[in-house]
C-alpha cells in the first residue's frame, strides 16, 4: 500500500452512550479515528423492496490496519455518514477494506 494513494480522509466512528440535560440515556458517536484512505470503488444498487424502490451508494475504502474495526462501527466521508457491511484484512494486518453503505437520504 502506497502512501501517496491514500488521497481522502476518513474518520471512524464507535456509538456510546451519554446522558442528556434530563439525565435520560442517549446514543451518540465518537470518533476512534481519522485515517487517510483510498477510494477504491462507487456502487450504486436500485433495488425494489419493503421501502418502495431505493438507491443505495455502496463505497470502498482502502486504509492501514486499525485494530477493532467491526461492523458496529460507521465512516464519515465527505460529511455523510456509511454503514460499515464489510470488513476484510489485507494481507497479515497490513490493511483493511470497508465496504460501506450510506446512511439516509
Amino acid at each position: 500500500m502506497r502512501a501517496g494513494n491514500l488521497d481522502r480522509v476518513i474518520l471512524i466512528q464507535r456509538r456510546t452512550t451519554g446522558l442528556n440535560l434530563y439525565g435520560t440515556p442517549i446514543d451518540t458517536w465518537s470518533t476512534v479515528a481519522t485515517m487517510r484512505a483510498q477510494f477504491l470503488q462507487n456502487a450504486v444498487d436500485n433495488q425494489d423492496g419493503a421501502r418502495g424502490k431505493t438507491t443505495d451508494a455502496v463505497l470502498t475504502f482502502r486504509t492501514r490496519w486499525l485494530d477493532g474495526v467491526t461492523l458496529e462501527n460507521r465512516v464519515t466521508y465527505e460529511g455523510q455518514q456509511y454503514e460499515i457491511t464489510g470488513v476484510k484484512e489485507l494481507e497479515r494486518r497490513r490493511g483493511l477494506d470497508l465496504t460501506c453503505q450510506r446512511l439516509g437520504p
